[in-house]
């Protein structure tokens, strides 16, 4: 039996925490074959972001067309889109692609420098979001999808997740981590169903990539055809790990990584 593989569509982050860098641990880490298109390259560290050079559109679609004629691929994520003209590129190359697609509409850096512009938000909305299988936002990205205010309450992420939905995707995990308090809960919602993820608020600064990182996990438990809810709760548990482990990694001054690999390394030694 082959093993599963997934494409991640994202920016470049040379410090190893988020964007492809990210994604690609976190398919290695979910035991799947990853690879990547890039969308942009970022020079960024764990402090922030200081400059952003976009990848020509037509050379992201040319990328994902060879991976397309040469190897077959189970699952795709899509993070920094960074502009409209990729969104539009992006959109037109997955076209044909039949499999599962998350979503993860990465629009501001951990350290607040923005992403995405204002006009690229229309092209994610109307060209990507109809094509997600799953979206991932948090709650200040759901805001902006919506036009509306940051969710402050369980009850109002109930009904932005309903909002989310009429935009096009079939299911969206709506990020509870900006609500505050001691816990971290997320939303997931598809059709009329509608599933509380709880989990623990872990004490920690090192929350670097947590969003990539988790919608690759995802991408990665789908390539498998592992059914969704069973996914979301198996990749909450994980990146909940990922977050307590952070602090042993101690790379960088600001905000650190996740532990991809929290799981794995204990075993290294015995390799």
């Amino acid at each position: 039996m082959s093993v599963a593989t997934a494409l991640s569509i994202a920016g470049s982050d040379p410090s190893g925490g988020a964007g492809i860098q990210a994604d690609l641990k976190a398919f290695s880490a979910r035991g799947v074959y990853g690879m990547a298109a890039l969308t942009a390259l970022t020079a960024q560290n764990t402090t922030g972001v200081s400059g952003v050079h976009l990848v020509p559109p037509g050379f992201v679609a040319q990328q994902i067309a060879a991976i397309f004629e040469d190897i077959r691929v189970d699952a795709i994520k899509i993070g920094m889109i960074a502009s409209a003209e990729i969104a539009e590129a992006v959109a037109d190359a997955i076209a044909g692609f039949a499999g599962p697609v998350v979503l993860d509409p990465v629009m501001v850096a951990k350290g607040g420098h923005p992403l995405l512009p204002e006009d690229a938000v229309g092209s994610l909305r109307s060209r990507l979001l109809p094509r997600a299988t799953l979206l991932t936002p948090n709650l200040p990205e759901a805001a902006a999808l919506l036009g509306c205010d940051v969710a402050d309450t369980r009850a109002e992420m109930e009904r932005q997740v309903k909002a989310l939905l009429g935009l096009g995707p079939e299911a969206v995990l709506l990020k509870g981590g900006h609500l505050g308090g001691g816990a971290s809960p997320d939303l997931l919602a598809s059709g009329n169903e509608t599933i509380w993820l709880e989990g623990p608020r872990v004490p920690t600064a090192n929350t670097h990539g947590t969003g990539c990182t988790l919608s690759s996990a995802l991408a990665a438990e789908l390539a498998k055809r592992r059914e969704l809810p069973e996914a979301a709760v198996t990749v909450k548990a994980w990146l909940t790990g990922a977050i307590a482990g952070a602090d042993d990694l101690d790379v960088g001054h600001g905000h650190g990584p996740t532990h991809h690999f929290h799981a794995l390394w204990p075993l290294a030694g015995d390799l």
